[in-house]
């Protein structure tokens, strides 16, 4: 490798010095020139036109560890690192053949620690006054903390190409006024552009149209002041067009003048975490909108105290914020008595799936009146002792099923009358044209007596339902031969329809304590509900068993069969299960409420298993003996 490069400060001239000694001849001049030459601290040797070394100054001496006699000719090729010698030794018989000035670098060994170190040698050919060659006037000197310095930065900048490469950023770097001179190859990539349309400024093509002139203006008040870079804009991705976020960082490198060089940055692609940001700030939107909702109270209890609350819960409650701040609103100490129980199940089911499904109570306000809600709530997932709840007015519904429960009791009482009435005075009618001999009459009288029993059973499940809902329903305690029962109401439901079969199975118990009337009103609810739902398939299946202290009883149909969404909600008041084939399907809801109801009072429960067109089953398991130690309340399904 050649310097296009002057000598370093205090290097031998030898133009110079050949200039002054070589032309005379004598001994002296040249003693003296050996002095000079072994007084000068680069490493200087003298040789003949044809390379053949015949002097060495003493710096060469000291620093190889050869003798000027060990050095003449081509012994100096010892010091020389053995990688190198080849490379020199054509330089030289080049340098030899063309007679020109020549500099190359290579590496001595010093004799004393036997270290290496690079030196960089030049040669100037000494010429006469007609041009020939007499002489090769050579000087070496020690570059070699510059070569290291050299080879490190080389290193540097290697490493640094490499960690640019392989970042997941872009990687750039700019000239003081921001043109884009490099960039990695992730940078390229992205835009699917070629280096002519990126350089320079011509990568803001990419730049969101939005984003352009904010993002243009930011880097001009950053190359002008000199502040670090950062700003956020979107990118075109040129193979799929679609724009993606990104955030731009650039810092100055300052020369030892202070002077920004260049500029190096990176673009970090921030696409997912700006959706997350924006999904974020939408959640928190929505759920702020939710705080200041005058319908829905939210609030956020630790361990029973309420420590947060919008203005509708306090204004629901009756509490005011300087209440809530002085930590005078307790979910425990608002819930009645009664409700005891459902706040313990609360805690309970969140502590157990982490939220508590939506379920009914009363709270008693600040002022000691009670208020109907709907609860619920979940667990704050950053702090299991807190939970998040929102109750609702439930007060305007629980009058409305009120006045339905009054209006049902009055409905049921003041139709029982006339119908009673109607058929005594049907009967009365009947027997005096029987004796008349009016058949036909007799006959079509005969036929009213149905319609007249279908609507006394719907007044007596329009009371039954409100006797229900007052606590007031009646329930005898008798022994029951269940077994003869169910072969009872079987055989009368068989004869009132012509269209299905219907087939016991299996045994009941011959003796349960009950109540004949309520059990009889479940069963016929239950064999009337699957002759309903079955209308085209003709077999209806009791099937009775008993286990221990309890008799379970199932009857099956073969009919439409009920959706699993409505499964859990057919024993609710008023609700009829739809059928898949929207037939229209009679009745008001009341029945299996009203089972389900007699049931749950017995100390039994009810489960229905079904599957869309291939039927439903009602699975009922009732106590052989009473249970003693309930008091009647309306059960909640």
């Amino acid at each position: 490798m050649y310097y296009e490069r002057p000598p370093a400060s205090g290097a031998f001239l030898p133009g110079e010095l050949g200039a002054a000694t070589f032309s005379a001849g004598n001994l002296e001049r040249e003693e003296q020139l050996h002095a000079l030459v072994d007084a000068i601290p680069q490493l200087v040797w003298i040789a003949r036109p044809d390379g053949f070394a015949e002097y060495h100054n003493r710096r060469w001496c000291d620093y190889t560890g050869l003798s000027n006699e060990q050095s003449r000719g081509e012994g100096w090729l010892q010091a020389v690192h053995p990688d190198d010698r080849q490379q020199l030794i054509a330089n030289r018989l080049e340098a030899v053949q063309t007679g020109n000035l020549t500099e190359v670098e290579y590496r001595l060994r010093n004799g004393t620690t036997g270290e290496y170190h690079w030196f960089l040698i030049q040669a100037v050919p000494q010429k006469d006054s007609k041009g020939t060659l007499i002489k090769w006037l050579g000087a070496c000197t020690d570059i070699d903390r510059q070569k290291c310095v050299e080879q490190q930065l080389k290193a540097s900048e290697e490493n640094l190409r490499i960690l640019a490469e392989t970042i997941p950023q872009f990687v750039w770097i700019t000239r003081p006024d921001g043109y884009v001179e490099y960039w990695n190859q992730q940078f390229a990539n992205y835009f699917q552009a070629t280096p002519e349309q990126i350089q320079g400024h011509r990568w803001r093509q990419f730049l969101h149209p939005a984003d352009y002139d904010r993002a243009v203006s930011i880097r001009h008040h950053t190359l002008a002041t000199g502040e670090p870079y950062e700003t956020t804009y979107r990118l075109r991705n040129g193979r799929t067009g679609v724009y993606h976020w990104f955030l731009a960082r650039a810092v100055p490198l300052r020369d030892e003048a202070g002077q920004i060089s260049k500029w190096f940055g990176t673009c970090t692609n921030i696409d997912e975490q700006k959706h997350i940001e924006e999904a974020l700030r939408q959640s928190q939107e929505r759920a702020q909108a939710l705080m200041d909702s005058n319908i829905i109270g939210i609030f956020i209890a630790h361990s029973g105290q309420v420590v947060e609350a919008n203005d509708t819960y306090l204004r629901m409650t009756g509490y005011t914020r300087e209440d809530l701040c002085a930590g005078k609103i307790n979910w425990i100490h608002m819930t009645p008595p009664e409700y005891a129980a459902q706040t313990e199940q609360t805690f309970c089911e969140l502590a157990a799936q982490g939220y508590r499904t939506p379920y009914e109570k009363e709270l008693i306000c600040k002022d000691g009146s009670r208020l109907a809600v709907v609860v619920g709530g979940t667990i704050l997932h950053n702090n299991p002792h807190q939970f998040i709840g929102f109750v609702l007015d439930n007060s305007a519904r629980k009058e409305l099923e009120q006045r339905k429960d009054d209006f049902l009791s009055m409905a049921g009482h003041e139709l029982r009358t006339p119908l009673t009435s109607l058929k005594l005075q049907t009967q009365i009618v009947k027997k005096r044209l029987a004796k008349k001999g009016l058949h036909e009459t007799v006959a079509a009288l005969t036929r009213m007596e149905e319609p007249v029993r279908q609507l006394e059973r719907l007044i007596g499940e329009l009371l039954d339902v409100s006797k229900i809902q007052m606590g007031q329903l009646e329930y005898a305690n008798e022994p029951v031969d269940l077994d003869a029962l169910l072969r009872e109401i079987a055989d009368t439901m068989q004869q009132m329809s012509n269209s299905h079969t219907i087939v016991v199975h299996g045994a009941a118990p011959r003796c349960m304590i009950g109540d004949k009337g309520r059990l009889e009103q479940i069963f016929i609810n239950l064999l009337s509900n699957a002759i309903k739902y079955a209308p085209d398939t003709p077999l209806i299946e009791v099937e009775a068993s008993t286990s221990g202290e309890s008799a379970t009883i199932k009857v099956r149909d073969y009919g439409v069969g009920i959706p699993r969404e409505q499964r859990e909600k057919i024993f609710e008041r008023f609700y009829r299960a739809s059928d898949p084939s929207r037939r229209a399907v009679s009745g008001l809801g009341m029945g299996l409420y009203i089972v389900a109801q007699i049931v749950t009072r017995m100390g039994g429960t009810i489960t229905v298993e079904s599957e869309i067109g291939e039927g439903s089953t009602f699975v009922v398991t009732l106590p052989l003996e009473r249970p003693t130690d309930r008091s009647w309340q309306p059960a909640t399904m």
